[in-house]
This record gives C-alpha cells, sequence and structure tokens, in this order.
C-alpha cells in the first residue's frame, strides 16, 4: 500500500467513525482507537504535505489562525419564516393549501430549532462552503468553523447529487450552553443570553480550534438543487440522511388538519424534554411538483 492510499484509508475510516458516533450515536470503536487512527493520520499528513485535502477528518479539529470572514452571494436566497400563533391561522393555512390543490395532500411537520441559520453546499460529495444567512441575500463564510462541528459531514457517501445546497440550523446543546456559561460566570464575563445567542457569536470567532471545543450541534432540515432525487420533501430529508447528514428524528407527514394538530400538541410540552432548544414547528406543503 502506498502512502497516497494509507492516507485515503484513514480518512475513510475516520469519515465513517465519526458519522456513526455523532449522526448514529452508534459507535464501532473505542475513544482510544479514534484517537490513535486521527493522530497515524495527522502525522502522515504531516510528513506528506503534497496530499493536503480540505475535507480531511483532520480539519475538524480547528486552527488558532485568526480569518475575515468573505461575504458570499446565496444562490437561493434564505428567506424568513411566516408566523402563526392561533389554531385558527393553521387551520386557515391548511383550508388554503386545500383550495389551491384541489387534490390529496401531505403536510411536512418539523421541530422549529432555535439557533443559526447555514447553507451548505456540496460539490462532488465534498462540503465546499458554508454560508450565513446573513441578510437573506448575502452572508458570511464560516467553512473552516463548520467543518469542526461534527454532525456536519465533510464527505458524503451513497448516492448524491454532484451538486446542491442543504441548509439547517447550527445549534449550542443546553449541556454545552450551560457549561459555557458557568466558565463565563467564573471568570466575571457577560453571559450569553441564550443558546441561539451562543451559537451564533461562536461561529463568527476567528478562532476555529475555540469554535471546535463548544461542541456545536446541526440539523440539516432543507434540500435545493436542480437535480433533487424525490418530489417529495420528506423523502429528499430522508435521503439525506442516508448520504450522512443529521435529520431530526421527529420530523413527520401528516394527512389530515387532525394528524397537524395532534404533531404540534404534542411538541408544545415535549420540547422542554429535547437536548437543545426550539421554538415552534413548522409546517411545510410536502410535495415540491
Amino acid at each position: 500500500m502506498t502512502v497516497k492510499e494509507k492516507i485515503d484509508q484513514l480518512r475513510a475510516e475516520l469519515h465513517q467513525h465519526n458519522y456513526n458516533y455523532y449522526v448514529l450515536n452508534a459507535p464501532e470503536i473505542s475513544d482510544k482507537e479514534f484517537d490513535d487512527l486521527m493522530r497515524e493520520l495527522q502525522d502522515l499528513e504531516k510528513e506528506h504535505p503534497e496530499y493536503q485535502d480540505d475535507n480531511s477528518p483532520t480539519m475538524r479539529v480547528g486552527s488558532d489562525l485568526n480569518k475575515n470572514f468573505t461575504q458570499v452571494a446565496h444562490k437561493y436566497p434564505m428567506l424568513s419564516l411566516g408566523n402563526t400563533y392561533s389554531e385558527n391561522e393553521v387551520t386557515d393555512f391548511y383550508e388554503r393549501v386545500k383550495k389551491a390543490l384541489n387534490e390529496d395532500f401531505e403536510i411536512c411537520c418539523e421541530l422549529k430549532y432555535d439557533g443559526t441559520s447555514i447553507s451548505l453546499t456540496y460539490e462532488d460529495g465534498k462540503l465546499v462552503r458554508a454560508v450565513t444567512r446573513g441578510d437573506g441575500e448575502k452572508g458570511d463564510d464560516v467553512t473552516d468553523n463548520v467543518k469542526t462541528i461534527r454532525t456536519i459531514p465533510l464527505v458524503l457517501h451513497g448516492d448524491y447529487p454532484k451538486s446542491f445546497e442543504i441548509r439547517g440550523e447550527i445549534l449550542m446543546p443546553w449541556v454545552v450552553f450551560e457549561e459555557l456559561n458557568r466558565e463565563k460566570e467564573a471568570r466575571e464575563e457577560p453571559l450569553f443570553a441564550n443558546p441561539r445567542n451562543a451559537a451564533s457569536g461562536t461561529l463568527k470567532l476567528q478562532n476555529s480550534a475555540i469554535v471546535a471545543s463548544r461542541k456545536l450541534d446541526a440539523y440539516l432540515y432543507y434540500l435545493l438543487g436542480e437535480e433533487l432525487p424525490c418530489d417529495g420533501h420528506y423523502e429528499n430529508l430522508q435521503a439525506a440522511a442516508s448520504w450522512g447528514f443529521k435529520i431530526s428524528e421527529h420530523t413527520r407527514k401528516a394527512h389530515s388538519l387532525e394528524e397537524v394538530f395532534e404533531y404540534i400538541n404534542y411538541w408544545d410540552t415535549e420540547r422542554k424534554n429535547l437536548p437543545v432548544a426550539t421554538d415552534g414547528i413548522v409546517l411545510k406543503v410536502n410535495s415540491l411538483r
């Protein structure tokens, strides 16, 4: 086996073990075995810089180099969601869709995760760009920082489109948020108001090594592109999950208004038991046709 082949093998193994641990929550090796593989790869990459790869698993540890964020225009604008606060408004929305389509339809019900929005671009199965929402038309390129988030795949597996965007939410879990605020309080520094502000502030740090240490998480919820695998939003999310993305296990398809309200009412109380913050429910017509 050549050095290049060994490096490629280690990268593939580490990507798979990372996915097993952080996305599937089903590790197949011990932390020590993972660290040993990582050190072996780091040593080989240091000895052979000619084989550098921006999507290597070693990129997840971050760097202490400063960087200025470049603004990037979104290919597809990142629009704000419409809000509703009453059952009557939800019913009106459902009836408008029913009248407009004049056929059976499904509503995709999702938790609205309370973090900072991100748009990820993949080409040939590799993460090439991560951009914040910004003003909806353009945002900051935070690719290096996003690469430190273990639940965001750097390299995909399976049958994925050649080029696409996937959008989601970068989150700081409650336990990480509470620990971070305890540390800030001990240093007599201002506390973060909520996990959303903490996630947003962390993503904009100039030191990606600190970003890596804060254990951000991510849920992806919207696939965009010219060659999507399915005609349904829910089905596209399941396809994305098979490529390595972390998709909420709580997303459901509703076939009636009653099922929509069952979902809303259930999560009105159960959301308090989630490991990350949410601030509502998102309803989407499932069909993309």
